[in-house]
């Protein structure tokens, strides 16, 4: 035993003495090396941004509404999709500004960057100009989209207003769960974010994958049926004083243009109805418009009972569930094994935590009956618009639906003679269509340019 106490020193690398056999090394001279930290993005790039937004928009107002150019528009798109989309990587993206905005009006600690209330403010000021604008040539997730859309086909007008519903109920829950800090939705669900990272979740992929190949053959199927800020850009639309026009000048009314439209955005004219159909015409839109009370009144219902369904995505809601089932738990499930353990290591006690979580199950039961009453509303107004009747006597676009994309120009007549294709608009016109004598007058009179 004394031997053995004896001899520790020396298998521990010392002699009894404590003269080191091996001494260590001397760090006297050693220098920590120092982590480097990026520096903050230059203020220069959000400048470049702005300017480049601001100059695109104004170019694809003049493409649409005042050169009439198809070509061009296609041109600015790809230079969109490079700049916007690949370059910046989506990012500030006037879609998920949507969440930023949201977030600030209902949490005043929330701040928003100057470039971020740019891109958000400034396609809807030039829709509310001229249009759809933003959405023709400038967006970058519109953009892939419309270079996609190769083969596009029209679908059934009643399926077009149905889908038509989903942005807006879409912009509602993107705003419940901006508004209350629980995710942003819009930019954690963007389909094409992945292609311009050229990184991302497989699903989200395979998402975007999945919408370009439909885009194919069903054109723009995100901007018109899933983006909550072309939802906002329509209405903006619908006020603007300028618009895309489909001839250069007046309707001719041969409905050429009618099948060119891949979106559904070219509305004819109504026909006349007689005054029995009139009287009950009337009286389906005043009931339809009694209604939307009522609607509103059942959506906040329904919104109210799934209140807690829409809480799961909130983490203080799902923690305190796993908390309470924490000897349930499937062990596969690494998310709540692994939120579970961060947790309990905290020290903290499961008491707060579904304290916070009542807390957050109260604002959910508001925020859900708010968005149930504004889903009811937006199938109040949509039954109501399905009733109008607008009197005119030419096609036009529909300001809400169309995107400025210039595709019905080269099916115009009127067009074909601007541009100089054809000498007259009967050299096109099926035989026997009667040309407006309007039409014939200002093509004849002295010193008009074709």
């Amino acid at each position: 035993m004394v031997l053995t106490l004896a001899a520790l020193p020396l298998l521990c690398g010392g002699s009894a003495s404590g003269e080191e056999r091996f001494p260590p090394p001397d760090f006297t001279y050693h220098k920590m090396p120092e982590t480097p930290v990026p520096p903050p993005p230059s203020p220069l790039w959000e400048y470049a941004d702005t300017a480049a937004l601001l100059a695109a928009l104004a170019l694809a107002t003049y493409l649409a509404l005042g050169r009439r150019s198809r070509n061009g528009l296609l041109i600015l798109a790809a230079v969109s999709l490079l700049w916007f989309g690949f370059r910046r990587e989506g990012c500030v993206c006037s879609i998920g500004a949507i969440q930023d905005v949201a977030e600030a009006v209902f949490n005043a600690h929330r701040a928003v960057p100057g470039t971020v209330i740019v891109f958000f403010t400034l396609p809807i000021v030039f829709a509310l100009f001229f249009g759809r604008v933003f959405c023709a040539a400038v967006c970058p997730l519109g953009a892939i989209q419309e270079l996609a859309a190769i083969r596009p086909q029209r679908i059934p007008l009643w399926l077009e207003h149905t889908l038509g519903i989903v942005p807006w109920v879409y912009l509602g829950v993107a705003v419940l769960y901006a508004a209350g800090g629980t995710a942003y939705v819009i930019c954690e669900y963007d389909p094409f974010v992945a292609f311009f990272r050229r990184s991302g979740a497989a699903s989200m992929l395979i998402f975007g994958a999945c919408l370009l190949v439909i885009g194919i053959f069903i054109g723009r199927p995100y901007c018109r049926f899933l983006c909550p800020y072309g939802a906002i850009l329509g209405l903006a639309s619908k006020l603007a004083r300028w618009h895309v026009r489909i001839p250069p000048t007046n309707c001719i009314r041969c409905r050429l243009c009618e099948e060119a439209c891949p979106y559904g955005a070219i509305v004819s004219p109504p026909a006349p109805l007689a005054p029995a159909e009139r009287r009950k015409a009337r009286r389906r839109l005043a009931l339809f418009l009694a209604a939307v009370p009522v609607w509103i009144a059942l959506g906040a219902v329904v919104g109210r009972m799934t209140h807690a369904t829409l809480a799961r995505m909130d983490y203080q809601v799902r923690l305190a569930g796993w908390l309470a089932a924490e000897k349930d738990i499937d062990p596969n499930d690494k998310l709540a094994l692994d939120a579970v353990r961060a947790f309990r290591n905290t020290g903290q006690s499961p008491a707060e935590v579904f304290s916070a979580a009542a807390a957050r199950l109260e604002t959910f039961r508001t925020g859900a009956t708010l968005l149930g009453a504004w889903i009811g509303l937006v199938v109040g107004l949509k039954l109501t618009q399905l009733c109008t009747r607008t009197p005119r006597d030419d096609y036009h676009p529909d300001p809400r639906r169309c995107v400025a994309c210039g595709r019905c120009f080269w099916y115009c007549p009127e067009e074909q003679v601007r541009r100089g294709w054809i000498q007259s608009v009967e050299a096109v016109l099926p035989q026997g269509t009667p040309v407006p004598l309007n039409t014939v007058a200002r093509r004849d009179s002295p010193g008009e340019k074709t």
